[in-house]
């Protein structure tokens, strides 16, 4: 009987933490930049976008492509800083517990 209330205060341990790094991740922002530095992106931990920037140089007819595509790599260049954070705070609030292979929070 001990054990089972042992291992359920662990959960709820395990739930707080976890709520604690999810709060953490949203209020979390990173940017991303592209065409070096003439377009940035900045979204949330929830890869809400709040911020993007264009240098004004960009602004030309015949570049509308190109514009597009620096827009687009500035975002996922930004995606993919806010998911790089969000597997470093799993893995600190995971460590130590025993994980199934190939299993990933948050689910």
């Amino acid at each position: 009987m001990k054990d089972l209330l042992g291992l359920m205060g662990k959960a709820k341990e395990m739930q707080a933490r976890f709520q604690a790094m999810q709060d953490e991740i949203a209020a979390l922002e990173a940017t991303g930049q592209a065409g070096g530095g003439l377009v940035s992106v900045t979204l949330t931990g929830k890869f809400e976008m709040k911020m993007l920037r264009i240098d004004p140089s960009l602004f030309k007819e015949d570049d509308v492509e190109v514009l597009e595509d620096l827009i687009l790599a500035a975002h996922n260049d930004a995606k993919a800083k806010v998911e790089q954070v969000m597997q470093e705070k799993t893995r600190e609030l995971t460590a130590g517990l025993p994980m199934p292979p190939g299993m990933k929070l948050p689910f």
